[in-house]
């Protein structure tokens, strides 16, 4: 009812989509431990509902080995030893993670989030606060942004959007600005 009464009484509203490799998603790319969580979670045949990421993340981070990026903003490179590239657009992915709080889905922006390599203890306890976006505060977790990104990793990853395989890395990302009518209240 409540969307009905939307479609009915709202305004439209433009916001910005992501391209990579001729496909298009509306809210967070990401992949290496990312990459390895998103094939448990959806390779599991357990019903634990939006639990499902937490259990990927518990048992990839059990046997991962980070991996050295190189990523290229608007052409500003980028390199570093870690965890995982994330190019957003919005800012929650995973069952309610908030992975970049302060995303926007209109300011023709992508949000880039690196996170470096740490002990897997801090790891996890950022993994805790993600869901209340309390992460960005803690050690070796980076947001910058750009409408370009090109990344890339020392070992192969497929590249996940908004928990759908959508290519291997090497992969480019550019915001398209403005690209998707909605209607919201």
């Amino acid at each position: 009812v409540a969307a009905a009464d939307v479609l009915a009484a709202g305004r439209e509203r433009r916001i910005d989509v992501a391209e990579a490799g001729g496909r298009t998603y509306v809210g967070i790319l990401s992949a290496g431990f990312d990459s390895r969580v998103n094939e448990i979670a959806n390779g599991t045949r357990l019903p634990l509902g939006t639990l499902v990421y937490a259990y990927g993340a518990l048992r990839a981070l059990a046997s991962w080995k980070p991996a050295r990026w190189e990523v290229a903003i608007d052409g500003a490179e980028h390199s570093f030893t870690g965890y995982a590239v994330a190019v957003s657009n919005s800012g929650v992915f995973g069952g309610g993670m908030w992975l970049v709080p302060d995303a926007r889905l209109d300011d023709g922006l992508l949000d880039v989030a690196f996170t470096e390599d740490r002990p897997r203890a801090g790891y996890l306890r950022g993994l805790t606060k993600v869901f209340k976006g309390e992460h960005v505060r803690e050690p070796g977790f980076r947001i910058l942004h750009g409408r370009e990104v090109t990344f890339r990793a020392d070992r192969a990853f497929t590249a996940y959007a908004d928990g759908d395989p959508i290519g291997e890395l090497p992969s480019t990302v550019r915001v398209v600005a403005g690209a998707l009518r909605v209607i919201v209240p």
